[in-house]
């Protein structure tokens, strides 16, 4: 079973992916309890706001093969495809060394001994000096293509240096393993010669940290041509909102001309009492036709999609994958009963009043093969918690101690926790869980995995 992975992104902000295979169907689920101290409610926090400014999705080909990238040589000689497939080719491999480099590179980074640490960052100098060396044996002549080569090329020259300067940075340290921090920083000053031969990156350029940096972020948008899909977001509420709007609109008409009528009939002519009748009437109704038309369109609305991705192949166009998402405010007697008795666990002292909100996506595969060498597409959803701090308070205090006969004091923070419950259905298997979120006024604190169960349905 393909499992749903949550993990903390950035301060105020964590992610979930899962791995989708061909024909494939799933439903994720996740369940927020916000205490009610937080001051979140579903007056506070509009769902759509919410959704368009703070969930990000992103739909990719994805390959657990780390070390071995999927496309060889093929893409070396252009007389094997069209323009379209060369950069494809040529995209498919470098998006390849990028995702293993950046997985290598993480994983190493998490051996804390350097008899240990050392011998393995050798070892991934090796592996991509090969990869880069299969992706310089050929330069297209062709000046179009010659230009995806280059971009390819100085992205991916410059991404490896900076992963192994990282390395060298947050590695452990030893007088021991000179030789081997030698070869790093060899391998470093190489590829940015390299670079500099190649005249990739004019001077002003290379002196200003913020333009190449954000050059590169550019020519990284430009390699996941063909391997990241382009994401198509549709409203399905929109036909709902202007029927709801429409009724809404005529029952209050129709109720007002009945008003105004029978007001008209009891006057035989205009009159200071008719025209401040009318008045009110009509601003009664500008008061509560948003009001009534709010409410209409929660009842209508409460369970039904409000959007729907579609994720296309930047080449061919065809649509690989479909997502549709629910988000909104629920009850309590909204929630299914596993959530329930799973959020019954929790502490007495955590068991306080709360708001439920649930998020929802379904997802569709709709080819049933991909690329040659990928047989699993990645789905990954971020969701950034900036909305969620406005309503939070400082809360900064005092501790005090006694220690001895001298009294100290420290400031504390106030923090929030928000019980979250995953559920990922995949293949009729359920995967059942529940995180506990603490955060402040400046980022997610920590994220617990508090209980977690697999199930078959």
């Amino acid at each position: 079973m393909s499992r749903a992975i949550l993990s903390q992104d950035e301060n105020l902000s964590f992610k979930i992916h899962y791995q989708l295979l061909p024909k494939e169907t799933s439903q994720l689920d996740l369940y927020f309890s916000i205490p009610t101290d937080m001051g979140i409610d579903e007056t506070t926090l509009n769902e759509v706001d919410f959704f368009n400014a703070n969930i990000k999705t992103h739909c990719a080909y994805y390959s657990e093969q780390l070390h071995l990238p999927l496309v060889h040589s093929r893409f070396i000689s252009q007389n094997k495809g069209q323009k379209t497939g060369y950069r494809l080719n040529l995209n498919l491999f470098c998006y390849q060394i990028r995702i293993a480099l950046d997985a290598d590179v993480k994983a190493t980074l998490q051996l804390k001994e350097a008899e240990i640490f050392f011998p393995e960052a050798t070892l991934l100098v090796e592996q991509i000096q090969g990869l880069l060396k299969k992706l310089r044996r050929y330069t297209p002549p062709d000046n179009k293509l010659k230009s995806y080569f280059q971009n390819a090329d100085n992205y991916l020259s410059w991404h490896t240096e900076q992963a192994f300067l990282k390395l060298l940075a947050n590695g452990p340290k030893s007088n021991d393993f000179s030789e081997e921090r030698a070869i790093l920083i060899n391998f470093c000053q190489q590829e940015n010669q390299y670079r500099a031969e190649q005249t990739y990156n004019s001077q002003v350029t290379l002196e200003d940290p913020n333009r190449i940096t954000n050059k590169m972020k550019l020519l990284e948008r430009l390699i996941e041509y063909g391997v990241v899909f382009n994401k198509q977001t549709a409203d399905l509420t929109l036909n709902v909102k202007r029927m709801v709007k429409g009724l809404v609109t005529g029952v209050i008409m129709a109720f007002v001309m009945f008003i105004v009528l029978n007001a008209r009939t009891n006057f035989q002519e205009v009159t200071l009492a008719l025209i401040t009748l009318l008045g009110v009437i009509y601003g009664l109704r500008e008061t509560f036709k948003e009001d009534l038309t709010q409410w209409a369109w929660r009842l209508i609305q409460r369970g039904r999609p409000k959007w729907r991705n579609k994720f296309k192949s930047s080449v061919s166009d065809d649509i690989v994958c479909t997502q549709t998402i629910w988000l909104e405010h629920i009850r309590k007697k909204d929630l299914p009963k596993e959530v329930v008795q799973l959020l019954k666990q929790r502490r007495q002292q955590n068991k306080q009043a709360a708001n439920l909100m649930h998020f929802c996506s379904k997802n569709q595969v709709n080819l049933s093969e991909f690329l040659p060498g990928y047989d699993e597409v990645q789905q990954r959803i971020t969701f950034n918690m900036a909305s969620f701090v406005r309503y939070l308070k400082k809360g900064a205090g005092k501790l005090y101690t006694l220690d001895g006969q001298k009294v100290s004091k420290r400031s504390v923070e106030r923090r929030y926790q928000i019980n979250l419950v995953l559920r990922f259905t995949n293949n009729q298997e359920v995967q059942l869980e529940r995180y506990k979120l603490t955060m402040n006024r400046s980022e997610i604190v920590a994220i617990e995995l508090m209980d977690a169960e697999v199930s078959k349905s």
